[in-house]
């Protein structure tokens, strides 16, 4: 299988994208590769390859809830740019709509 530069100005054409005729050459040339690399790969014997759905094999990695206090509202408050008494001060969003 290849790519020909009708090909590749199809899928430009779909990705709304536009290229030069110097750009399309460089872009066959990169797809035809990668399918040669491809091919490559489907010679290989993977018979007896298990599927994996992840390349690393770990189950449940994440680490054990633990309970901890919480940061007091001066500390979370120290950077904030403005604030309100105990809050962060940030511009109106929502807009009223009657």
């Amino acid at each position: 299988m290849s790519v020909t530069k009708k090909d590749v100005e199809k899928i430009a054409q779909l990705a709304k994208l536009k290229f030069n005729d110097q750009e399309i050459d460089s872009f066959t040339d990169d797809m035809n590769r990668i399918l040669s690399y491809v091919d490559k790969l489907n010679e290989l014997d993977t018979e007896s390859v298990e599927p994996l759905s992840h390349p690393n094999e770990g189950s449940n990695v994440f680490r054990d809830d633990e309970l901890k206090k919480s940061i007091p509202t001066d500390e979370a408050l120290k950077n904030a740019p403005d604030r309100n008494d105990k809050f962060f001060k940030v511009p109106k969003v929502i807009q009223d709509k009657s």
